[in-house]
């Protein structure tokens, strides 16, 4: 095979990879005449909480303690963390082991499952429109706040919207860098809430490990483009968590609490309605204990003909089921692809 083929082929299956934001663990084929490209993703992660029914966090609970089931299939374990510990391939599993020494703990884990799942990559949405003049500084106080307190594993961008998105900030390990860019933001116009939130799921979906949006909205959407369910959507198949702050002013529309709370609800995150600028803090802070407590889950998917939506459950075993609560997403959409004119049904956003 001609050497200036086999190299731009090569460019061609890197270039696909970044743009689905692979994790390196899938696989690429390609047909005999090399007029479509097939990527088949084997990894799908989890952001699982689980809470008993006062809402404390269940801690020290093992890898023998999850079911999971895609499309009624029951799938098996690859790898598994608590909080920001770094995850451990179940491979090498021993479940005889002690639980200090267990999944999470040590430094003997893979390089690349590590990064995996070493911290999150925490996007914040701040609401800078006009429906922002009153309490601006307040909520500004809120969320550097929680810059903060997150754990320094975590890497963190910030941005802001009203009409426009603006990335003020980077994903980046550097606070002081995150800061400056919400000391920066000004009150603009009028609010695309949803079209700002689809361009940082999408900026998101591109990295690796556990990914959170977190967002600020101090009122309805009203100058998007693009439907709520479509952003959801996009957040579940990409494995995105979100989790929403507002405010008195978004409440007091019915359709956007009740979209803010089927949003979060399907893609794992929570949902705050915050009457002051203390509810505000109380709602960061929470966020912040929450993502401190997940679980990292992921599995590598059994032979499955469907095509589209593939509905996920995560359950706990045994007594367990009865005394706590799992929170996490609810399924995944495949995405075809096209390439050289031609759908590839297998093709698929890395979950």
């Amino acid at each position: 095979m001609p050497r200036r083929f086999l190299a731009f082929r090569s460019l061609l299956i890197v270039g696909v990879s970044l743009f689905l934001g692979s994790v390196s663990l899938g696989r690429v084929e390609a047909q005999d005449d090399d007029s479509a490209v097939h990527v088949v993703v084997n990894m799908v992660q989890l952001n699982v909480a689980v809470t008993d029914k006062k809402g404390d966090y269940a801690t020290g609970l093992r890898p023998e303690d999850f079911v999971i089931t895609e499309d009624g299939i029951t799938e098996k374990i690859a790898t598994f963390a608590e909080g920001d510990m770094p995850a451990r391939d179940m491979q090498a599993y021993d479940p005889n082991s002690s639980p200090e020494h267990g999944p999470g703990q040590g430094n003997d884990a893979p390089a690349t499952l590590q990064s995996l799942v070493a911290g999150a990559n925490v996007f914040v949405l701040f609401d800078s429109s006009n429906y922002m003049y009153r309490d601006f500084v307040f909520a500004e106080d809120a969320i550097a706040e929680f810059i903060r307190s997150l754990e320094t594993a975590d890497k963190i961008a910030f941005y802001s919207y009203s009409r426009d998105l603006l990335r003020s900030a980077p994903l980046t390990s550097d606070r002081l860098l995150v800061l400056r860019g919400v000391r920066s933001t000004v009150a603009g116009d009028s609010a695309a809430l949803y079209n700002a939130l689809l361009l940082t799921v999408k900026d998101a979906a591109r990295c690796t490990g556990r990914k959170i949006v977190v967002v600020f909205s101090n009122g309805p959407d009203n100058s998007s483009v693009v439907p709520p369910e479509d952003v959801a959507e996009m957040a579940q198949s990409a494995g995105v968590s979100v989790y929403m702050i507002s405010t008195q002013e978004a409440k007091i529309e019915p359709i956007s609490t009740a979209v803010f709370e089927r949003m979060t609800a399907d893609t794992g995150g929570m949902a705050y309605f915050a009457k002051s600028w203390r509810d505000e803090r109380r709602a960061f802070a929470s966020i912040q204990n929450d993502l401190a407590h997940l679980y990292s889950l992921s599995y590598y998917p059994k032979a499955n003909l469907n095509t589209g939506w593939r509905a996920i459950t995560v359950k706990l075993a045994g007594d367990k089921a009865r005394k706590y609560k799992v929170r996490t997403r609810n399924g995944y959409r495949l995405q075809p692809r096209h390439f050289a004119g031609r759908t590839t049904a297998s093709a698929e956003v890395n979950p």
